[in-house]
């Protein structure tokens, strides 16, 4: 977090525009997508393939490209102090754009065929940023869970 203060400093006293040079979609969602990986501490293969595959099909890469960008996200939560700074990047798109990014997440945290309570916490906060209802966060985690 230290990083992350020295960091804004450093770019408000450049002056820097630092909501322009920070604003990145397809990064914000690969982000989440690795900040649910994560959070059990414990990323499976399955879940790897996973969040590059998935980000791929949201954003409309290739692979090489897909895992570029989750590279960069890992890096970047080490920096993050929370997701908002991912979420408030997406709150642009449309509620069936934004049920797509919560029902990646949720098929990143069963990829490895188990949901850890630390992965849900991420997809209900991410969810409630990105303004999400609840009956649609229900409904992505059911389709992925059932449907598997």
């Amino acid at each position: 977090m230290l990083n992350s203060l020295t960091s804004i400093f450093k770019q408000l006293t450049e002056g820097t525009d630092f909501n322009q040079q920070q604003h990145n979609p397809d990064l914000a969602m690969a982000c989440l997508l690795a900040e649910v990986s994560g959070a059990d501490h414990d990323i499976s293969p399955e879940e790897e393939q996973a969040k590059r595959d998935l980000l791929a099909k949201l954003i409309e890469v290739d692979a090489t490209q897909a895992s570029d960008l989750i590279q960069q996200a890992n890096e970047k939560i080490k920096q993050s102090a929370s997701i908002y700074e991912f979420t408030s990047q997406l709150r642009e798109l449309s509620q069936d754009a934004r049920f797509d990014v919560i029902h990646a997440l949720w098929k990143v945290a069963y990829a490895d065929k188990e949901i850890d309570p630390l992965e849900e916490a991420v997809i209900r906060k991410a969810a409630e940023l990105l303004y999400v209802d609840h009956s649609e966060f229900i409904r992505a985690k059911l389709m992925v869970v059932e449907n598997t």
